[in-house]
């Protein structure tokens, strides 16, 4: 079984930062992209960043210049460096992850997704 657990998430006045982090666990051969969502309520959940096992990294419009994504292939865990922050950018963000997996002898393709933390900006 393969677990993403989130951390970093809060509460944050506009124009401030914060450092998401993600960390991937359990019997995993290897982790493709990895990557970010953020769902606003009463809205659909979106991209906000992905980066790629060789640190290829793309970013949605709303956050270039911003939000800096990276990753720790040795620690199989993903950043996200969040600064000027606005109201906007409120919402649960998920993290995302694909990858492969040992089950038995055999290797598997998995999506897998985090449970979520809330960021909130507000003054």
């Amino acid at each position: 079984q393969v677990q993403l657990v989130e951390s970093g998430g809060g509460l944050v006045q506009p124009g401030g930062s914060l450092r998401l982090s993600c960390a991937a666990s359990g019997n995993i051969v290897s982790i493709n992209a990895m990557g970010w969502y953020r769902q606003a309520p009463g809205k659909q959940r979106e991209l906000v960043a992905t980066v790629t096992s060789g640190g290829s990294t793309n970013y949605a419009d709303s956050v270039k210049g911003r939000f800096t994504i990276s990753r720790d292939n040795a620690k199989n865990t993903v950043y996200l460096q969040m600064t000027s922050l606005k109201p906007e950018d409120t919402a649960v963000y998920y993290c995302n992850a694909n990858l492969w997996v040992l089950v038995g002898l055999n290797r598997r393709h998995l999506e897998v997704w985090g449970q979520g933390t809330l960021v909130t900006v507000s003054s």
